[in-house]
């Protein structure tokens, strides 16, 4: 196996970063800016966790997973949910009284969409493909994390082919915006 390991640890090691990231958010005093820094990682990690899954995952399982397509269906609606909700806690302040609200429903959007993931889709996929399979669409979410989008955009597609072809663009302006936020004027 390579370093990083199969989908389901790629998929899982994402999950636990991302409770990792609502905990440090809830850690700091309400109206702390640091707070707003830990809230953009966290919109760029769900994003390319997401867009992963989009691209190489829910592909997968429509096609190898018993009732495959209704489980992929219901992954993307959670997925364009979160998305929506991604993109309006961007235009907030960390003062604005709607962050924190924002902040708890999102984590509670993702916690749901990970208890069904972990219990639900990922022993099935476990049970369906091979080890090596597996292994491979490990390798392919890591790359997608790469070039994926750090911002959320949901007007984009979100199933294949239409994604795959807009992804890679969103994810270059993102990573350009995000260097010219952080280079110093």
């Amino acid at each position: 196996m390579e370093p990083g390991g199969d989908v389901i640890a790629e998929l899982a090691a994402d999950h636990r970063e991302l409770e990792a990231l609502f905990s440090q958010i809830e850690l700091q005093p309400v109206d702390h800016p640091r707070r707003r820094e830990l809230a953009d990682r966290l919109t760029a990690e769900l994003v390319r966790h997401t867009v992963a899954e989009e691209l190489h995952l829910y592909p997968v399982v429509r096609k190898h997973v018993p009732h495959g397509a209704a489980l992929a269906d219901k992954e993307l609606a959670d997925h364009a949910r979160a998305e929506r909700m991604l993109k309006d806690l961007e235009d907030l302040s960390v003062d604005d009284p709607r962050f924190n609200d924002m902040i708890a429903k999102l984590k509670f959007e993702v916690a749901s969409h990970v208890r069904e993931e972990e219990h639900e889709l990922f022993p099935k996929l476990a049970a369906t493909l091979p080890p090596e399979k597996l292994d491979e669409l490990g390798r392919l979410v890591r790359r997608a994390r790469e070039t994926a989008p750090t911002r959320p955009h949901p007007s984009l597609p979100n199933t294949p082919p239409a994604s795959r072809l807009l992804v890679s663009g969103a994810g270059l302006v993102d990573r350009v915006r995000d260097l010219l936020r952080t280079t110093p004027r």
